[in-house]
């Protein structure tokens, strides 16, 4: 072989090992792939009453009964909250992957999107661990400090 084709063969095998996927985050990319409706966001580790804004986006009551799509053959989709006095309502269009850091739970990682597929977060985004997930259910976690104390805000969705 030439020197170029081993070149050649070597950036291609760094590029197939860089963007393989292990097999449970494909399992659960295909699990996520479709329509979601997030019925509940609800509050974990922290006496009271909480109003919060997810996401930089919306009130956390603008988010139950918001439609979540999931389509995994591009790693896109889309959120989008109904219209209310509170809540302004549309499609958030986003980019989503699925990661597995090796300390904690797999995540659902996402950031914004237009719809022309440009990222409009500056390169921000949100991961959320996946507490569960089956055909039917989803249940997603992220952990966030409120006056200085944790507090885990709890996502339960189920199949459309």
């Amino acid at each position: 072989m030439t020197k170029m084709k081993v070149m050649s063969m070597l950036i291609l095998v760094g590029l197939v090992a860089s963007c393989s996927v292990s097999k449970s985050a494909r399992q659960q990319r295909n699990l996520l792939s479709g329509t979601w409706e997030l019925n509940d966001v609800s509050y974990e580790n922290n006496d009271g009453a909480f109003k919060s804004v997810i996401f930089g986006d919306a009130q956390d009551i603008c988010f139950e009964g918001s439609n979540w799509f999931f389509r995994d053959n591009n790693s896109t989709g889309r959120y989008t909250i109904k219209n209310g006095s509170l809540c302004q309502g549309g499609d958030r269009f986003i980019r989503w992957s699925v990661i597995e850091p090796a300390d904690r739970l797999s995540q659902l990682q996402f950031k914004f999107i237009d719809a022309k597929r440009k990222d409009v977060s500056g390169g921000r985004g949100y991961r959320l661990d996946i507490a569960n997930l089956n055909e039917q259910t989803m249940t997603l976690k992220s952990n966030v400090s409120v006056d200085g104390q944790p507090v885990t805000i709890v996502y339960e969705f189920t199949r459309k």
